[in-house]
């Protein structure tokens, strides 16, 4: 079964332990390592054994030899890798709120405050902070655990009381590839690099780090078992999968190569019983900077469209269309008047690469038109008929209508103080740059207010708010009525509509 690391429960081990002991079993069984082993004792009259000298023998044997130094370098290696990358990694709380388990029928309409833990990786000293998007979806409130210095003595560990905790906010989160942004208010953070640019391989050493099952600043070790792995045919993304130990808590911590880069995110596990069955994976390290560009920028995720279509090749349609091969991705409609027209693309063109990458699956080519930078031509190698050609095709924006609507916006007349929101009221225009509304009236988030914000509302950019409380909301003063109403501490209930759907977002006036 698929689990996302970050909420079910499981079985907690640790890999440096298991090595540690193995090494230790090692040394203490092994004469080729340089172990003195007591010698036997000799046989006495009549077979019997000799008494031993109990002090001669727990002299002998007793004291492990010097380990080889290659063990040692790599002991040491391991402790200056994790003594460097950890002050990066940060534990994450989340609050909530969720439907309480179905313990009886008389429950089954009971909502619960909910907690959840997860990791995050910090990738900018200013506080700008990755994890997977289902840690923080949903949250009323998140904070964050700054770490702490390991330490080798139970007597040194901080105490709680001690412990930098700090609120966080969500810039955006990406529901397709379960990635997210959040930003603390911090200066001079450790950080990490991503390894967007370095080959992984197969069989390569990574470390796995968050907070498994709660258990803050924790590290497994493991190795590559796949470098792209697919978890469903019909969609682009593909992901590492790593036997290093990752049990729930672990979401959106990093995994890390040998030279303290970081190679992906972990973000879920394939397991029978919700515990670690050496089945990870993590998210790709040139997906995981693409999207935290975009978020950083935007807010959300920017794509390329080229004004094409394609498919993916059969047996049947090979031998239908008279193609030169039965496998890959064959273009099947090209747009007039689009970059793909104009570069001299045509239906019946099979897709050999895509910015050098070679293209077999329809996933895959879907991939590469998304990870193709805004800026950059985009290189197709195409097969037609016998006859190779390569394009460079001018690739278009990918417009999302909310990227438009902070423009409609200003500080002084937009402003809702005590959401920390810029909003819109609805009308005939804003409709049309929306998708399908359930309901028609109401008044648009369009932006959010740093020096205002408080991450315990939930809204988020293109939420419609429809209510306050129960009282419908048509405009910007009927929002502002309504909530001049509600004194600090009152609870408020805010009825939103958010992806097509409707939901309530509950809490308390500040």
């Amino acid at each position: 079964m698929l689990f996302s690391t970050c909420r079910s429960k499981g079985r907690f081990r640790i890999s440096l332990f298991a090595l540690a002991a193995s090494l230790c079993c090692l040394w203490l069984t092994a004469p080729s390592f340089g172990q003195q082993v007591a010698p036997q004792a000799p046989a006495g009259a009549g077979g019997e054994t000799a008494k031993p000298d109990i002090a001669k023998a727990k002299a002998i044997g007793t004291r492990p030899a010097e380990p080889p130094a290659v063990l040692q370098q790599l002991n040491s290696a391991i402790e200056q890798l994790t003594a460097r990358i950890s002050p990066a990694v940060v534990q994450i709380l989340v609050t909530g709120y969720g439907a309480l388990e179905e313990n009886s029928r008389g429950q089954t309409a009971l909502i619960t405050r909910e907690h959840a833990i997860g990791s995050g990786v910090i990738l900018d000293p200013d506080g700008y902070i990755m994890t997977n998007a289902h840690v923080v979806e949903g949250a009323q409130r998140i904070h964050v655990t700054l770490p702490t210095a390991s330490v080798d003595f139970p007597d040194q560990i901080l105490p709680v009381g001690k412990q930098r905790i700090v609120e966080a906010r969500l810039i955006g989160l990406h529901k397709e590839t379960d990635l997210a942004l959040l930003k603390v208010e911090q200066t001079g953070l450790p950080t990490l690099s991503l390894g967007s640019h370095r080959p992984v391989h197969q069989g390569q050493l990574v470390f796995a780090l968050g907070s498994p099952e709660g258990l803050e600043n924790s590290v497994t070790m493991g190795v590559v078992s796949s470098v792209a792995r697919q978890a469903d045919p019909n969609r682009p993304m593909v992901y590492i999968q790593t036997d290093a130990p990752i049990n729930p808590g672990n979401s959106g911590g990093p995994l890390v190569d040998t030279d303290g880069y970081v190679v992906g995110i972990n973000t879920f596990i394939l397991s029978a019983a919700g515990g670690s069955e050496g089945l990870g994976f993590a998210i790709p390290a040139r997906i995981v900077s693409f999207v935290y560009q975009s978020l950083r920028k935007y807010g959300h995720v920017h794509r390329i469209e080229v004004k094409a279509g394609a498919q993916t090749i059969t047996d049947t349609l090979a031998k239908g269309l008279g193609l030169a091969q039965n496998w890959g991705v064959v273009i099947d409609d090209v747009i007039p008047g689009g970059p793909a027209e104009a570069a001299g693309l045509k239906i019946g063109d099979i897709v050999v690469r895509a910015d050098g990458r070679l293209i077999g699956t329809l996933p895959a080519f879907t991939g590469a038109l998304y990870l193709h930078p805004l800026d950059e031509v985009l290189k197709l190698e195409v097969l037609r008929g016998s006859e190779r050609k390569t394009l460079f095709i001018a690739a278009l924006e990918m417009k999302d209508p909310m990227d438009a609507l902070p423009d409609l916006a200003n500080p002084r007349d937009n402003l809702v103080s005590r959401l920390g929101i810029l909003a819109l009221t609805l009308d005939d225009q804003l409709r049309s740059m929306l998708d399908t509304l359930r309901n028609p009236s109401g008044v648009v988030v369009v932006a959010r207010v740093a020096n205002f914000m408080s991450s315990a509302t939930g809204l988020q950019t293109g939420d419609v708010i429809h209510s306050v409380n129960q009282t419908s909301i048509d405009s910007l003063s009927s929002l502002r009525a309504a909530l001049k109403q509600i004194r600090p501490h009152d609870s408020v209930v805010l009825q939103v509509e958010r992806g097509g759907g409707l939901q309530w977002l509950a809490f308390e006036m500040e």
